[in-house]
């Protein structure tokens, strides 16, 4: 099975999506899943996972609906405040919600001291213990605290969302690798390979000038803990679903059949638990 491990809809509204700048506005409009599904066959992807683009409890039960109407619609990355004292209590609200995958919050907003504190780390632990996972959507800037979080919550569930968003626009991959490097070589940490050609120039983007970025995520955490994420509708700032899909595809070309299927869909099936 294909699986497209990271997409967003979204009913628009210019507060909840604040951060869709003028410069984005091919996308200051509704994303659903009737937009979705016709590229989904179109490009013989047969499923997705739909993940959180707002910080609110509305946006996790808004997601969590369409998913019941909707079975390739496979589960939902929410939103849910990891920090609250009574977190036990909202998790057992979710017990009849078995689309319910994990968890995401936007920490690329954030300080990287945020992801240290103490309240927050009890979150990621006690959904760990509920058995979510945890996608970490974050910049290069964030990875030494990722590490230090990961490292306090063994054998947590992580996904590295956008492959920690390289600024490739700008050529910056050194010190990228060597900051994700020793993240990697946690074996319960995984990653997405998504959202690269928005971290590139819009406009004039190549396949050459992302290779390094997909050799470099391949080396780093091998087929079976990568995933193939398109980020749609926001890849649309850069190219259509096809563009995305495709140059994942041609990447993995150079792989064995069952590698190429780890990443195209075997890899988010077992990371999410599907």
């Amino acid at each position: 099975m294909k699986i497209d491990s990271h997409q967003h809809f979204w009913n628009y509204h210019p507060e909840r999506q604040a951060w869709i700048g003028p410069e984005m506005q091919l996308i200051r409009r509704n994303f659903l899943p009737e937009d979705l599904y016709p590229l989904l066959e179109e490009n013989k992807i047969d499923a997705c996972i739909a993940v959180q683009a707002e910080e609110s409890k509305e946006e996790t039960a808004f997601l969590l609906d369409l998913s019941q109407d909707h079975d390739w619609i496979l589960g939902v990355v929410g939103w849910e405040d990891l920090g609250r004292e009574d977190l036990d209590l909202v998790l057992e609200g979710y017990d009849t919600q078995k689309k319910l995958l994990g968890f995401r919050e936007v920490l690329q907003s954030k300080d990287p001291s945020y992801l240290l504190r103490k309240e927050f780390v009890r979150g990621i632990r006690k959904i760990g213990q509920q058995g979510y996972s945890y996608d970490l959507l974050i910049f290069p800037r964030h990875l030494e605290a990722s590490l230090v979080l990961i490292d306090q919550v063994p054998y947590q569930r992580f996904v590295i969302d956008h492959a920690a968003k390289p600024s490739i626009r700008e050529g910056y991959w050194k010190e990228w690798k060597k900051l994700l490097q020793p993240i990697a070589e946690r074996e319960y940490v995984y990653c997405k390979l998504s959202g690269l050609i928005t971290e590139a120039n819009w406009n004039s983007w190549t396949v050459e000038e992302l290779q390094p970025y997909l050799e470099i995520s391949l080396e780093l955490f091998g087929p079976k803990r990568l995933m193939f994420g398109s980020d749609w509708p926001v890849c649309l700032v850069a190219g259509d679903y096809a563009e995305v899909v495709g140059l994942i595809e041609s990447f993995t070309d150079q792989l064995t059949p069952m590698e190429k299927e780890s990443i195209m869909g075997g890899t988010a099936a077992a990371f999410y638990l599907i």
